[in-house]
């Protein structure tokens, strides 16, 4: 059973079209990439993911939940899917280990202490161990990022979405965060990633999917999509984007 599908997908802002039938299913452990030109619908159709935005027509199911207007249900689902965006989110006035511990206070009921053992569990993981008592503003962009990924992966997700993670930082912060994410990766989190790093993609994602004016254009296995684009659209997209 794949743990994302999605069917048919429309999605409107007023009068304009942003996603215009969108289909697609992402298996179990599966890396999917999602590239495209600004305005393709890309970042909508993760934020539709994960219940942001309404759509009007179709269906998405993700890590077994039907995503749908439901409150409940929406709370149900956002325990099971993670998302992280361009901008951290961390709250300035809370230090790194209570960044991190809030959600599964809050959200699953921890103790405190559980709670803490899985703050210091997954700021092992992206590799910021040290930073539990530091505060946001003590740390660089990437490292702030690092903590906004362990943050989501405190909840314990099946699924994880990354829109646009690095398009703030610097190279060498850059690869501080898809480091992170490539070790999830191989630790085989389910990941949708909506990205600009062409070479990231090529590398870590199993496939990649090439969204133009609200459609997806193009998808295959990454390698192979990379190395022989199938349409001119994909190819030029390609060739502009190559750093």
């Amino acid at each position: 059973m794949p743990e994302v599908v999605v069917d048919g997908v429309h999605k409107s802002f007023g009068i304009v079209e942003v996603l215009k039938g969108i289909s697609m299913t992402v298996e179990r452990g599966e890396v999917t990439a999602l590239i495209g030109r600004s305005g393709s619908g890309k970042s909508t159709l993760l934020r539709c993911m994960n219940g942001l935005e309404s759509i009007q027509k179709g269906s998405i199911t993700i890590a077994d939940h039907a995503v749908g207007p439901d409150r409940a249900k929406l709370r149900a689902l956002r325990r099971d899917v993670g998302i992280v965006f361009q901008s951290y989110n961390l709250f300035p006035h809370l230090s790194v280990g209570d960044n991190i511990m809030l959600a599964p206070r809050i959200v699953k009921k921890l103790g405190r202490g559980e709670a803490r053992a899985i703050a210091g569990e997954v700021l092992a993981l992206v590799g910021l161990s040290d930073k539990v008592e530091s505060y946001p503003d003590e740390l660089s962009g990437g490292q702030q990022q690092r903590v906004a990924i362990a943050r989501s992966l405190a909840m314990r997700p099946r699924v994880m979405l990354f829109d646009e993670v690095t398009s703030a930082l610097d190279p060498e912060l850059t690869g501080e965060v898809l480091a992170v994410m490539e070790k999830l990766a191989r630790d085989g989190m389910t990941m949708l990633l909506v990205t600009h790093e062409m070479g990231f993609a090529r590398r870590v994602a199993s496939t990649t999917v090439f969204m133009h004016k609200g459609r997806i254009h193009e998808s295959g296995p990454s390698r192979q999509l990379f190395d022989r684009p199938q349409t001119p659209e994909m190819a030029q997209f390609i060739r502009s984007d190559v750093k």
